[in-house]
């Protein structure tokens, strides 16, 4: 390993100015980025929208396993996601860190070339942020600035009776990739020699480690003139989210065990493990996949779209919130999803 840096070598502003270095704004809402005071941005005729999300390490992430570079692409991409959730489109962010003693300054260049990568791919702005010492471990958290213009934002809030629910993509898979880096974790007894066994199983690791925002079912949607009438990005579990829809919107749903989209090697895994997998599916979170309703006359148009599937269909509230099972029977959605919050 090359020679590391100690942060107290360069104190707080002079890591900012090496992590931040070569910055250039992408977007012409930003005037003012990293070097003065606080960000200027300007939004003329739009709406702005404001996300944050907070990562701590021993509660959302492993260092064991977590490459610091992919820690910090994540971070970003998990951000944006909320922004596309919104129908709209990210344009900057700002980051703090938490930094505990035992991280040097090439440590915090990792996460920030993965920040600066996720930013230079979906063409998004860093424009500021925060460092601080950290007694117990590393915090990043990020918020974003987007926007969209007023009468295209999605909320959570409008999904209305007999419209489709769709989602994109696969579910499970980042939950699988979890259980796969936590049992070769396990298997590796602390050897730091140890090879992980992740052959025929990569999509998995990717998904968990690497997750992507789907900016392009969000543009092919607006390309086709479908705007969602509610939408989420898929974090904590399909199943919470949908919940969270419904009891937004005041209306129930129905769902079908056997139109939920699951990878190949999701299902491998989960039967390797004895899971069920569809319940992974329901409640394994972190996949970043949108779950939106759309209304019933756009069902030939989003059947043919690539990266969708309609999987059910909204409902009058007193019908509840159901997951119809192959066999046709009905089984009440429940948020099992991940708890950000601790329990007594």
């Amino acid at each position: 390993m090359s020679e590391q840096t100690e942060i107290s070598q360069l104190g707080e502003f002079g890591l900012i100015n090496r992590i931040t270095d070569g910055i250039q704004p992408l977007n012409a809402s930003t005037i003012t980025g990293v070097g003065d005071d606080a960000a200027v941005m300007h939004y003329p005729d739009t709406e702005v929208l404001v996300s944050t999300d907070m990562l701590v390490e021993g509660v959302h992430f492993d260092l064991t396993y977590v490459p610091l570079k992919h820690l910090g692409y994540k971070a970003a991409v998990v951000n944006f996601s909320d922004i596309y959730a919104m129908n709209g489109t990210p344009r900057q962010i700002t980051v703090a860190l938490a930094i505990s003693s035992r991280f040097t300054v090439e440590h915090i260049e990792e996460i920030y070339s993965g920040i600066r990568l996720a930013c230079s791919i979906y063409g998004v702005d860093l424009v500021g942020g925060d460092t601080t010492a950290s007694r117990s471990g590393l915090v990043i958290s990020i918020t974003c600035v987007g926007d969209a213009p007023k009468d295209q934002i999605v909320y959570r809030n409008g999904a209305k009776d007999t419209d489709l629910v769709c989602v994109s993509g696969d579910l499970g898979s980042a939950y699988m990739g979890l259980q796969l880096l936590e049992r070769e974790k396990v298997a590796s007894g602390g050897d730091k020699d140890f090879i992980p066994k992740f052959e025929g199983k990569e999509y998995l690791v990717e998904r968990q480690l690497k997750p992507e925002a789907r900016r392009d079912i969000v543009a092919e949607l607006a390309e086709k003139g479908i705007l969602p009438t509610a939408m989420m990005d898929i974090s904590d579990g399909l199943s919470s989210e949908l919940l969270h829809i419904c009891k937004a919107g005041n209306v129930g749903c129905r769902i079908y065990e056997d139109r939920i989209p699951i990878d190949y090697q999701t299902a491998v895994m989960a039967e390797e493990l004895n899971m069920n997998v569809v319940t992974a599916a329901l409640n394994g979170g972190e996949d970043y996949e949108l779950v939106f309703t759309a209304p019933l006359h756009y069902h030939d148009e989003l059947n043919k779209m690539k990266g969708i599937k309609v999987i059910g269909y909204i409902t009058k509230p007193e019908l509840g919130c159901a997951l119809v099972t192959r066999d046709g029977n009905e089984m009440t959605l429940r948020a099992q999803g991940f708890n950000h919050m601790p329990q007594d």
